[in-house]
């Protein structure tokens, strides 16, 4: 028995049934046929609207409108749409859902390809989702419309809903992961020294980026600075301990002046009041975030145990480090890590062997050369090498008095070939049972702060189109929304190696260039590749190959007058 067609909140989703929909073509039956370029965005919307996802989004968005002439799941598709594609100027809209994949997700009801009556141009014709359009539109909905319904929702119920809803959506797919690690942090997200950007501050930064004190540093110091404006965005990450997928269970846009630490703990107690005790489990977190009550109120009231390095400054270092230089601790070797080889093709045609062989002489001699100079001389010293990494633990320390639980310390001694030592000191509520698993543990804290490398390189997550707090927002909100869906899709598909790679890189691992053709009826699909669909006509009855010539004669002589009322877009 075949299934009945899905449909989510109004969402026009086309069902991929081969055997239907070929067995009504046989027939003579179809609605309509396309010709596409594989696209991933087509896939994606697929695959969100297929789970509901996309109608559960749509259904708990804090909409500013009492009436919507377009139904919420268009404006979320077209927003995630811009997002995918890395685009945040919305007049750029109508360009984009032309190239796009979500007229191809959502089959010809939501729009299709017509050739304009004046100038030629293929372009699209929408029928749009009410009885107000005086011309023909070639978009689904207005640019306009996009615009002001984001600059118009209130930036703390678009933040609100993303860590509420939004998340609950994922825990909802089973997309989070048991073991309950997250990762908090903060970042400068910077715009033009412009004051109409809504609730930026101006700060004075280092040349690293780092925010400093005017009257804290010297002449010297202060010539490398400059006033720059920004915003802080503060984010928790959800991750496991292999690193295989990165979701944003938590966002707060704020000004730049304000201190990180009071916003993430809010975020924490408010994922914990949304979605239930022991779902956060583990919380990772940079010195920035040292707050001795907070970190005690995490473990006793909501369960979550808190890794966390030390200041130099702290009593609690300078107490583990002495019984360290005391002799009192018993330390074990970390092992080295494994460089990544890349793999050599075990059968190389003889020229390339020989090439490389030829190239690894001319290395060894240019060595040799540089060290016999520079034993000749005598001026250059011997490098100073890092040599290895050790680890020790230390319980129950009641040193950091603003914490109301034990805390426990994995310390952590690099040695180098000079004799040096330096210390670096991790805390932890939970009780330590290997100490080299907490150090590993606590690399997963570089992760957030790779997420937020690739969203502002390649998704532009800090290049602001408006000056308005709620269009910033806005983007914030809908890039980290993509981002995350995204990373469920690549698990979804089976391709966990995307994972860690650059949105537009893993885009185009999975665009192939493949043109398929596509054929509905009674809201389903099946896809076809060009060859198969000829053999399917040339091989069709003579009463089904009249019926389909007669429809398709009465779908040509349609199209071309669907546009004679086309607005330029």
């Amino acid at each position: 028995m075949d299934e009945a067609p899905l449909s989510t909140a109004g969402a026009m989703l086309f069902e991929c049934n081969q055997a239907l929909v070929l067995q009504a073509f046989r027939r003579g039956e179809f609605d309509y046929v396309d010709a596409i370029g594989e696209v991933s965005e087509a896939d994606f919307f697929r695959a969100i609207t297929e789970r509901k996802i996309l109608s559960k989004l749509a259904e708990s968005y804090p909409s500013p409108r009492e009436r919507h002439d377009v139904p919420l799941w268009v404006y979320l598709a077209s927003n995630l749409s811009m997002r995918f594609h890395g685009e945040h100027h919305f007049h750029a809209f109508p360009y984009l859902v032309r190239s796009g994949g979500m007229i191809q997700a959502f089959g010809p009801a939501m729009g299709h390809k017509a050739t304009h009556p004046e100038t030629g141009d293929v372009s699209l014709r929408c029928e749009g989702f009410n009885e107000k359009n005086d011309y023909d539109r070639q978009t689904p909905c207005d640019q306009d419309y996009l615009r002001k319904m984001a600059r118009d929702t209130p930036a703390h119920l678009l933040e609100t809903w993303f860590n509420r809803n939004v998340v609950g959506v994922f825990k909802q797919h089973h997309a989070l992961d048991g073991e309950g690690i997250f990762i908090g942090d903060a970042t400068y997200l910077f715009v033009p020294d412009n004051p109409s950007y809504e609730g930026s501050a101006l700060l004075l930064f280092d040349e690293h980026n780092h925010p400093v004190h005017s009257a804290k540093v010297t002449p010297e110091q202060r010539a490398r600075c400059a006033w720059r404006r920004c915003y802080k965005l503060v984010t928790l990450l959800h991750t496991n301990r292999a690193g295989e997928f990165f979701l944003y269970g938590g966002l707060r846009v704020t000004g730049g002046e304000e201190h990180e630490g009071p916003v993430l703990y809010d975020l924490v107690e408010e994922f914990v009041r949304y979605h239930g005790l022991g779902v956060m489990k583990r919380l990772i977190l940079d010195r920035g975030f040292l707050d001795g009550a907070k970190i005690g109120r995490c473990k006793k009231e909501l369960g979550i145990e808190v890794l966390i390095p030390v200041r130099k400054d702290m009593d609690v270092y300078h107490d583990v480090v002495g019984m360290a230089e005391g002799g009192l601790l018993s330390w074990e070797a970390v092992p080295a890590p494994v460089p990544a080889v890349r793999g050599v093709p075990l059968h190389r045609p003889e020229r390339i062997r020989k090439r490389e062989e030829a190239r690894q002489r001319t290395l060894a001699k240019k060595k040799a050369a540089a060290a016999q100079e520079a034993n000749a001389t005598g001026a250059t010293p011997a490098p100073v090498q890092y040599l290895r990494s050790e680890v020790a633990t230390v319980e129950d320390l009641q040193t950091f008095t603003t914490c109301p639980v034990p805390l426990h310390a994995v310390v952590n001694r690099e040695i180098y070939s000079d004799g040096r030592q330096e210390y670096w000191v991790l805390l932890d509520t939970a009780r330590i049972s290997n100490a080299l698993e907490t150090r590993d543990q606590y690399r997963l804290r570089t992760s957030i702060e790779e997420r937020h490398r690739q969203l502002k390189c390649f998704s532009d997550l800090e290049r602001f189109s408006s000056r308005a707090f709620s269009l910033v927002v806005n983007q914030v909100v809908f890039v980290l929304l993509v981002y995350s869906l995204l990373q469920w899709y690549w698990l979804r598909i089976g391709r966990p190696e995307l994972q860690s790679r650059s949105q537009p890189h893993a885009l185009a691992q999975l665009r192939p260039t493949l043109t398929v053709i596509l054929i509905y009826y009674q809201n389903y699909v099946a896809r076809l590749s060009p060859l198969h669909y000829q053999e399917l006509l040339l091989t069709l009855g003579e009463t089904a190959r009249r019926k389909i010539l007669s429809k398709t004669r009465r779908l040509r002589r349609g199209l071309a007058h669907q546009l004679d009322h086309a607005r330029a877009p």
